[in-house]
């Protein structure tokens, strides 16, 4: 990308900031394809902690190794969730790419201390509400309507007819939205669109009516409260107001919906082209666990985050980091870290990988287990319908979506004997 800074060219360091005259664009193709291939040359060039520039060449640090992104997201006191603290402001252009992950929202997500305390606190009482055996049927009911939509034609691209819709409608069923109205399932489009967005779309447009109908959603539960998230939110002794209920309903969905469709396809990815899964796979719920977790290790979802702004300058991974610099927490190469995977070999069983992130502004307990639930039953529920489920393309055809946030494909075509209902 171009400089759009105006302040410099693309070769020059900021000022007071010699790693950077070296530092590694994040993006381009090989990022898109191949980005355990960058992650391991960046580990050789740079150490655990590469500098790095965003989109417009605005300077952060990348943060690859496991023990350093675990030290970040255990000390808020020296990386703090909240963006305006960033020393890069006054090069930011209003329009800028990342702007929607870095402004400053009253949300949750950039809330620090007492106050993260307290809005956590409400969003995991919410979700502890969620029966996980209801979750389970709920998801079956959605993934089996999904599939009676496409399952008659023998073939069908799982992205956008299954991967996304379910974990939108189901996470929409938990904050209490009508399942089958026109209603939720305009919504469900909008917040595709708001997440990722095609060509054509107007993603502003769509995460602004997203907004509209959860605060709709929040007057009408306030009104009449039902045995849902957003119900028990309004219902907590900490007495959050409804501006800040639907902010961190937003960042709920949001969470639940996105990274959990590319878990999902990603996950049905591996089942179909790594021959280890090719044995009975419809039938073996331990070869689904396995996958799904695998996934986690070696295709997260959220690849990067961004991020953590210094509160002072202080030493990680033997850089000096600035105080407001900003740190990418970068999740997918710290999970294959070869400290911790010294023969290159990531064992499935194990679940400590940092997909979740970690630290107290990890995903909110019981949100993983929810996510499990949604992704394990979208897989089983697919292979039990369609048990002879194949790619419709060669594995190679597959392409990886230009993104360095979301580890997601483009699509994924699949053919099958078409369903008699």
């Amino acid at each position: 990308m171009s400089d759009t800074t105006g302040s410099r060219s693309s070769n020059t360091p900021p000022p007071g900031c010699p790693a950077h005259g070296s530092a590694v664009q994040l993006g381009g193709l090989e990022y898109q394809q191949t980005p355990s291939q960058l992650y391991r040359t960046m580990r050789r060039d740079h150490g655990a902690v590469a500098p790095v520039f965003l989109d417009g060449d605005i300077p952060a640090w990348l943060v690859l190794g496991y023990p350093e992104v675990s030290y970040v997201t255990s000390h808020d006191e020296l990386f703090a969730r909240d963006s305006r603290r960033w020393n890069q402001w006054p090069n930011i252009p209003a329009d800028w790419s990342l702007m929607p992950f870095v402004g400053y929202q009253p949300s949750v997500l950039f809330t620090e201390g007492p106050e993260h305390q307290r809005r956590a606190g409400v969003i995991t009482q919410a979700l502890e509400g969620v029966d996980q055996f209801e979750l389970a049927r709920e998801c079956q009911s959605i993934a089996e309507q999904l599939i009676a939509s496409f399952g008659g034609s023998g073939q069908t691209e799982l992205m956008s007819t299954y991967a996304h819709a379910l974990p939108a409608r189901a996470v929409l069923w938990m904050c209490g939205m009508p399942q089958g109205s026109e209603d939720t399932e305009r919504l469900v489009d909008d917040l595709r669109i708001s997440l990722d967005a095609g060509e054509g779309d107007d993603p502003v447009a769509a995460y602004m009516r997203v907004g509209e109908r959860i605060m709709q959603l929040v007057k009408e539960k306030r009104d009449r409260p039902g045995p849902d998230v957003t119900s028990r939110m309004l219902q907590d002794p900490a007495g959050l107001s409804d501006e800040e209920i639907v902010q961190d309903l937003i960042s709920v969905i949001a969470a639940a919906q996105q990274p959990t469709a590319n878990w999902i396809c990603n996950t049905l990815r591996l089942l179909l082209t790594d021959e280890r899964f090719a044995v009975n796979v419809s039938g073996g719920r331990v070869s689904v666990g396995d996958a799904l977790n695998e996934v986690l290790w070696l295709d997260t979802p959220t690849q990067n985050f961004i991020g953590r702004w210094a509160v002072r300058d202080t030493q990680l991974g033997g850089r000096l980091i600035r105080e407001g610099d900003c740190l990418v927490l970068g999740l997918a190469a710290a999970n294959t870290d070869p400290q911790i995977w010294p023969e290159s070999h990531v064992g499935a069983e194990n679940s400590s990988h940092l997909s979740f992130s970690n630290g107290e502004h990890r995903c909110p307990y019981p949100a993983p287990l929810l996510a499990d639930v949604m992704a394990r039953t979208a897989v089983e529920t697919l292979l039990e319908r369609l048990p002879d489920l194949v790619l419709g393309v060669d594995p190679s055809e597959l392409t990886w979506r230009p993104s360095i946030w979301m580890r997601g494909l483009t699509s994924l075509p699949v053919q099958f004997t078409p369903a008699v209902h």
